[in-house]
């Protein structure tokens, strides 16, 4: 398995030192008095995002991520050794989640991003630390803090401008491998994509990014197919990319299948603007091509682009009709950005 974007992990931070009791014992100094120093503070457990990475598959082989503990405090007010932290290191998109599956602790959107997962216990104190007028030798240290241990859940979802959307063999895949330098799996039967992919597509000299997910069937939502279980890798596109299999005898049904599973995945995917295309043209005859053109545009209730994947008619058009809805929700996006403060 080469892609991944749902794993479960347990994780501990490391637990404290104790704290040493210990008295200084010199030749010639009678009253040495107590000298146990502080044990070390336990590893801290951190996600960090990190570049060339969009799989959890690392996730699939080790689980199970241990911070090393404190080293306990010795005589002569040694203070124990820092246990050493713990990095996950994620893809951009990744978000973490309680063991419910549901509270999301930290979404990682950019590289360099870093969240705690889990803080590591703090030392003891040494006896050296009690010690007062009224008590010159302190027989008491402090045992360290124990470490935090929780599960967690990790979800990856795609970080990508546009998104593709369709029934299986409506052609997503073609039309990723003519637009980009992505080589998906190809073939004449469904669910020939198990698992997204992702390609940069270039138009008018500039580039974006298109996330192919496996196709939906009607059911999905309930289980049917592959499900609805990628649909999470379009959640952060800025625009959608419907296509239609123009060879299909009811391309209204077809779309209006999509159109219902999206709406029952997420009002906010189903709301994304929407860039309808009726595939295949090379593969219809005209006057079959006007007539099913006509229906989609009702279905849709919006203006249909006529492209084929396979010879390249019309998928310039669409792509400039993808990255002009992008540079509006981009346009969008920074006005909604707070200007910075200024004192």
């Amino acid at each position: 398995m080469k892609f991944l974007d749902l794993t479960k992990i347990h994780i501990r931070s490391g637990g404290g030192g104790g704290g040493c009791v210990s008295f200084r014992r010199e030749k010639f100094i009678e009253y040495g008095g107590p000298d146990g120093g502080d044990g070390g503070t336990g590893g801290d457990v951190w996600a960090e995002c990190v570049p060339a990475l969009n799989t959890l598959i690392d996730f699939r082989y080790q689980q199970h991520f241990f911070a090393q503990n404190g080293i306990p405090g010795m005589g002569r007010q040694r203070t124990g050794k820092d246990g050493e932290d713990i990095v996950l290191r994620v893809p951009a998109g990744t978000e973490i989640l309680e063991e419910d599956q549901e509270t999301v602790i930290a979404d990682l959107t950019e590289v360099g991003q870093r969240v705690l997962l889990a803080k590591g216990g703090n030392g003891g104190w040494g006896n050296s630390r009690f010690k007062s007028a009224t008590n010159q030798a302190p027989r008491r240290a402090n045992s360290g803090q124990e470490g935090v241990e929780r599960t967690l859940w990790l979800r990856l979802k795609l970080i990508a401008d546009a998104g593709l959307a369709g029934l299986p063999n409506a052609g997503k895949s073609t039309f990723l491998a003519a637009t980009s330098n992505a080589r998906p799996k190809i073939a004449d039967y469904p669910f020939t994509t198990l698992h997204p992919n992702l390609g940069v597509v270039g138009i008018d000299a500039r580039e974006f990014v298109l996330a192919d997910i496996p196709g939906l069937i009607e059911g999905a939502s309930e289980g049917r197919g592959l499900g609805d279980q990628f649909l999470g890798h379009i959640e952060r596109c800025a625009v959608l990319l419907h296509l239609v299999d123009g060879t299909s005898e009811d391309v209204a049904g077809d779309f209006a299948v999509i159109d219902r599973e999206l709406e029952l995945y997420s009002e906010t995917v189903h709301s994304k603007p929407r860039v309808v295309g009726l595939n295949k043209i090379d593969a219809i005859a005209p006057e079959e091509l006007a007539e099913r053109r006509a229906a989609l545009e009702v279905a849709s209730g919006g203006r249909v682009y006529l492209l084929s994947g396979v010879t390249g008619a019309g998928v310039p058009e669409v792509l400039r009709a993808l990255m002009a809805e992008i540079d509006a929700q981009r346009r969008e996006a920074n006005q909604e950005e707070p200007a910075p403060w200024k004192p």
